[in-house]
């Protein structure tokens, strides 16, 4: 079982950054892929990045490469989310999410164990 907790949005204008963070409980953290999603209203729920466990591999939806970054900390059970160049187009609530497989978050859009989501809000 692993639990997720999600923190670290807020709101920001445009052009700004914000980190998110979240941490893990559970001991088998370090054996999951680790991935984010967001959800903006009204919108379906779609993929923004994923880390392999040994966090060596990454992936990122093409919305949001370039700008974005996904990384992890094993030691501390907590995977992050540095948002560069925010848009508002990226106004969302942002899920963290666990899975065995970093394909079947990327690829699939699903996941075992997700958090209870943060709010980030771009303004413009």
């Amino acid at each position: 079982q692993v639990q997720l907790v999600e923190s670290g949005g807020g709101l920001v204008q445009a052009g700004g950054s914000l980190r998110l963070s979240c941490a893990a409980s559970g001991r088998t953290f370090s054996s999951y892929a680790m991935g984010w999603f967001r959800q903006a209203p009204g919108k379906e729920r779609e993929f923004v990045a994923v880390i392999n466990w040994a966090g060596g591999s990454t992936y990122y939806a093409d919305s949001v490469k370039g700008r974005f970054t996904i990384s992890r900390d094993n030691a501390k059970n907590t995977v992050y989310l540095q948002m560069n160049s925010l848009k508002p187009e990226d106004t969302a609530v942002y899920y963290c999410a666990a899975s065995p497989s970093p394909a079947t978050m990327s690829n699939r859009g699903s996941a075992n164990y997700w958090g209870q989501g943060t709010q980030v809000t771009v303004s413009s």
